[in-house]
This record gives C-alpha cells, sequence and structure tokens, in this order.
C-alpha cells in the first residue's frame, strides 16, 4: 500500500501561501471526495514555518482553515516584534526579532499536544539543528526519546532563524543536558529528503515505487545579489547585503535530489519564482518578515496561484489516484509546472 509525505519549506511569514494551498486542497478532498488531509497522509515533515503546519496536522485536531488563519496581520505582528532597545541594530548585534510573541502564539494554538499524540501508523518530523554540537537534531515521532517534547516546543526551536531569532533551550529528553537549537533552515530548509530517509526506516516493506511525496516550498528569491562587490565583504555585509541565511536555506537542490530519486508520476514539487508572471501580476516580497496587510494578501493570493496550477494533481496524488508525471516548480516563462 503506497505511503504519502507531506513536506513543508520554512521560510517565515512565506508559510501563509503554504497554508492557503493547502486549505484550498483540504475544501476539494472535503467537498469532492470526503475526505481530509489527515485521511490521506502518512508522513508529516516541516522545516521553521513548515513545522508549525507539521506539527498542527499532525498532532492536533486544528482545522485546516484554522491553521491557514493563524498567518494573519495580527498574529504576524505579534511574532515579528522588533527589538527596541537603543543599541539594538537590525539582527546584527542581537536577534531582530523577539521570541516572547512567537513563543506565546505558538503555545497557545498547539498548546498541549506532544510529538505522540500523532495518530497510530502515522508519523511526524520537524528539523533543527543544535549550535552546541554542531549536529542536526531533527525530532521525530519515531523516537522514543522524543515523544513527550511538547508540539510547541518543537516548532519554536525548528523556527528559531539565526540572526531572526533567539536560539532555544530545549531539553530533548529526560536525564540530558538541554540543547540549544535553532532553525533547521541551516541544513534543511526543504526536508522532503529527510521525511523519505525517515520514512524508508519506518517502513522498511514499501519500496521507493510506493511512496508518494508533495512537497510545498514558499517560493524563491529573485533578487540580485552583486557579485562583484561580494568580493569586498565581511560577516556584517553578507548579512544586510548577501542575505547569508537566504543562501543558506536554498532548497533547490533537495528538489533535485527527491524528484531523481522517486519514481515519475509519485512527486509533486509546489514552489515559483517570486517574480511577476502569468496569473501573478502581483508577486509577494521575497523577505520571510514582510508582514505587511498587503504582503500577506499577497501571499495568499500567491498559494491561490499555486492551487490552480497543481492543484488537481495534488489532489490526486493524495488519494493515490495520480497518473500524470512527476512536477516540479513552475516555469515562470510558460507560467506551467516543468514536468518529469
Amino acid at each position: 500500500m503506497a505511503k504519502v509525505i507531506l513536506s513543508l519549506d520554512g521560510g517565515g511569514i512565506r508559510g501563509a501561501a503554504t497554508t492557503q494551498f493547502l486549505a484550498k486542497i483540504e475544501e476539494q478532498l472535503q467537498t469532492k471526495h470526503n475526505k481530509s488531509i489527515r485521511d490521506c497522509v502518512d508522513f508529516y515533515a516541516g522545516t521553521s514555518t513548515g513545522s508549525i503546519i507539521a506539527l498542527c496536522l499532525a498532532t492536533t485536531d486544528m482545522s485546516m482553515d484554522k491553521i491557514n488563519e493563524l498567518y494573519n496581520y495580527q498574529n504576524a505582528r505579534k511574532i515579528f516584534s522588533e527589538h527596541k532597545g537603543l543599541l539594538a541594530f537590525d539582527g546584527i548585534n542581537v536577534p531582530k526579532f523577539e521570541a516572547r510573541g512567537k513563543t506565546e502564539i505558538l503555545k497557545k494554538n498547539l498548546g498541549k499536544a506532544r510529538i505522540k499524540d500523532v495518530p497510530a501508523n502515522k508519523h511526524v518530523l520537524a528539523v533543527t539543528y543544535a549550535i552546541e554540537k554542531r549536529r542536526p537534531v531533527v525530532i521525530k515521532s519515531t523516537k522514543k526519546d522524543y515523544l513527550n517534547l511538547f508540539s510547541y516546543q518543537a516548532a519554536d526551536a525548528s523556527s528559531a532563524a539565526p540572526t531572526y531569532f533567539p536560539t532555544k533551550e530545549i531539553q530533548l529528553s529526560p536525564g540530558q543536558d538541554e540543547s540549544w537549537l535553532v532553525d533547521g533552515g541551516v541544513i534543511a530548509n526543504n526536508p522532503t529528503m529527510c521525511a523519505i530517509t525517515e520514512a524508508k526506516r519506518v517502513w522498511r516493506d514499501v519500496p521507493l515505487s510506493e511512496m508518494r511525496v508533495l512537497s510545498i516550498g514558499t517560493g524563491f528569491m529573485t533578487r540580485k545579489i552583486n557579485g562583484p562587490e561580494s568580493q569586498r565583504w565581511g560577516g556584517i555585509q553578507w548579512m544586510t547585503e548577501g542575505h547569508i541565511m537566504e543562501v543558506l536555506s536554498d532548497e533547490r537542490i533537495v528538489a533535485y535530489q527527491a524528484m531523481t530519486i522517486i519514481d515519475s508520476g509519485n512527486y509533486i514539487r509546489v514552489n515559483a519564482k517570486l517574480k511577476e508572471q502569468a496569473g501573478l501580476p502581483q508577486p509577494p516580497d521575497d523577505a520571510m518578515d514582510d508582514v505587511s496587510k498587503a504582503n500577506i494578501k499577497r501571499l495568499k493570493r500567491l498559494g491561490n496561484f499555486w492551487f490552480e496550477k497543481y492543484g488537481e494533481a495534488a489532489v490526486q496524488l493524495l488519494l493515490d489516484t495520480y497518473e500524470g508525471p512527476s512536477l516540479d516548480r513552475i516555469d515562470w516563462q510558460s507560467g506551467k509546472p516543468i514536468t518529469n
């Protein structure tokens, strides 16, 4: 029997496009097939903002509409609440944003849910990185040490982007020293390969040919980085001019790997350049922290744009009835997903 993986990228407020797309998918599943995303997905994976969505779906009973509503202007302003100290310089000498608002919203909405609350025979993972140990930490329901962790803790750590939010201190399992965790985007902003690998560990008798993967990005940056100028940059310039966090979290190599190893027709990658194109005359800003009302509306429109391009195929993939080719990001010139 086929196993379905839902993998969700990081990208800060750009997760609003992801939740809008998933809300449209949920609506079609319910109205036309009497199903839900939760009925279809066997393994949820997320990094950063994607981990918030994945953990909401996997460990709570929040409706997809309510998860989508989390990405509203009021919550966004609270999450991205800037440090206001006299000597706080935009993420240079302190994190750009305070952590209090993000933690409060995650705790309020994920509540007392724990990693162990994922339904029987289903799994979830959230990608983080332990800075003091210099190693990835994948918080997952397949490891008993992590089962009693609160879901909000995992989401809070997975979304603690360096320079944007403070590092999170978490005791990952009883008897262990605390770990200092940052956003998993520094190693796997696209968690698809983590999900495929872990799914193979769990379901060893399920061949790759029986894996179905719906992988959703948050759009990728198109603003130019000045090559000649970069030759003279030090640390500060790479943060302020080179946007080094976004460079490190580029997702396309993982998308290439996943499309290569998963059988043709079993993989759909939902993503697009954040630039003007047919069907998207006003693209959203590619910054992960543009929480203006106008940009959030544009992100929601991006989710609708994706649904127009991928919706029917994604629904069929979730139902294991899809018979088309694998789909990759939208080619901005043709306006169609790249096929394989």
